[in-house]
């Protein structure tokens, strides 16, 4: 709140302390969350009576609050402190005794802490995150910070060796997940490390992909990378960095609409068939482009959702492909689900079908792997499917999984290895599970 200083104040002497500093000092204390850091009231007083003025140090109060305060122009100058008048009456010390009082009893509602000022504080976090959840997200958070190379990539483990693109994307969606923007926020500068070695991945194609082309299936990578760029990009100031970003942008979503098979859906390399969970990749990665403002062909997502109703089991999950045939997938279900959600299809019958499978297969095992290998890419877009389709899976789901994550952490890097493809995965994954209710990211939300 800014205070207000004006040029006719009364006469005073040389040792006399500027009340207004001392209420702007109160209040700003009281602004930042720690009261206890305000000018005492009584030492308030003291200075008002030192100064001998009962001036709000309020600019914007209504008429009726000057009015109250009794802070009109003519009242400004204390009784017996105006030049050439006469020495105050006992009546007008009075007066000035509860104008300054009333002064204070204000000011205080403004300093004084107040009892449910720590239930307040504890309301600030999100539903379901606790104390130790924030110990655990920060120490993964420093694990990722530690471990991001120089160039703004993660090389370590065999997935950061092996697939740095798609490893790269996750671990800045889990910076992202946190708030973070690449101007902004404690771990900006690993977003914005992030941002320029991703986007050096672009190639005259469109193709997101690094020198060794994530080992030969650059289509995961591709996949990951276009949703960090896309749900990114609105975080951008610079406009010349958004001119660039934009431009990879748009070339990605070319790429990926050309790399579409005949069926409606991707795998591991642009145009070569299509399996779920690239399918599922890309699916997401055209949403966050749709929802940064890029034009996305609507026949392509329309072709996606087919591909993913073709592939349903009677069992109502989906199977790896539609050419392998064979059993649902409890991976691919899950991915499945989050991805037609993405494509704005939460009613429609393969969905509700797909979820009923995945929360019937999750109830059914109470540890953090539920059967079928691949439990944090499982976990990763289970909490996204439970997460949009409500409170009645996500109050069930998630302090069980989230208790499970914080049980596996490893306190001493703050790392999690995930589905043994290394440590840069499994702590990314991680993140973005346990920020979910941090609402960051809109591509995670209904």
């Amino acid at each position: 709140m800014r205070i207000s200083h004006h040029s006719h104040h009364a006469p005073r002497d040389a040792d006399a302390v500027d009340v207004h500093a001392a209420a702007r000092e109160s209040i700003s204390a009281a602004s930042v969350g720690n009261p206890l850091r305000g000018v005492p009231c009584g030492a308030i007083r003291r200075r008002l009576a030192i100064h001998g003025t009962a001036r709000s140090p309020f600019p914007t109060e209504s008429r009726s609050f000057q009015s109250a305060l009794g802070t009109s122009h003519a009242a400004r100058e204390t009784p017996g402190h105006r030049q050439g008048s006469a020495p105050a009456t006992e009546p007008q010390r009075t007066h000035f005794l509860f104008r300054t009082t009333f002064f204070l009893c204000v000011l205080c509602l403004f300093v004084v802490p107040f009892p449910i000022s720590v239930a307040r504080a504890e309301e600030v976090l999100p539903k379901h995150v606790t104390p130790d959840t924030l110990k655990a997200v920060k120490l993964g958070l420093d694990y990722l910070a530690r471990t991001q190379g120089s160039d703004g990539g993660w090389h370590e483990g065999g997935g950061g060796r092996a697939y740095p693109v798609a490893m790269t994307s996750l671990g800045g969606m889990a910076f992202l997940a946190h708030g973070n923007t690449p101007t902004r926020g404690h771990y900006a500068p690993q977003v914005k490390l992030t941002l320029d070695y991703l986007l050096t991945c672009s190639t005259p194609s469109g193709l997101l992909t690094g020198p060794g082309e994530d080992s030969g299936q650059p289509m995961h990578g591709h996949g990951f990378a276009l949703l960090f760029l896309a749900s990114v990009y609105g975080m951008e100031t610079n406009e010349a960095h958004r001119a660039k970003s934009r431009e990879v942008i748009e070339n990605a979503v070319e790429l990926t609409a050309r790399g579409q098979s005949g069926a409606g859906g991707w795998t591991y390399i642009p145009g070569g068939g299509d399996e779920g969970s690239v399918t599922v990749t890309q699916v997401q990665a055209l949403r966050a482009s749709h929802n940064a403002g890029f034009v996305v062909p609507k026949g392509t997502i329309e072709e996606a959702v087919r591909y993913i109703e073709r592939c349903s089991t009677p069992e109502g999950g989906i199977c790896y492909s539609l050419g392998s045939g064979g059993g649902a997938r409890l991976a691919i279900s899950a991915a499945a689900v989050a991805t037609l959600y993405n494509a704005g299809e939460y009613d429609a019958p393969v969905a509700e079908r797909c979820l009923d499978y995945v929360w019937t297969q999750f109830k059914g095992q109470t540890g953090w792997s539920k059967g079928g290998g691949h439990d944090f890419y499982t976990h990763l877009y289970a909490s996204q499917a439970y997460y949009m389709a409500g409170d009645k899976y996500w109050d069930e789901y998630f302090p069980a999984a989230r208790d499970q994550l914080l049980s596996m952490q490893d306190k001493s890097d703050g790392s999690w290895n995930g589905d043994f493809i290394g440590k840069t995965y499994g702590t990314a994954i991680a993140l973005i599970i346990l920020q979910l209710p941090y609402k960051y990211l809109p591509v995670y939300q209904r």
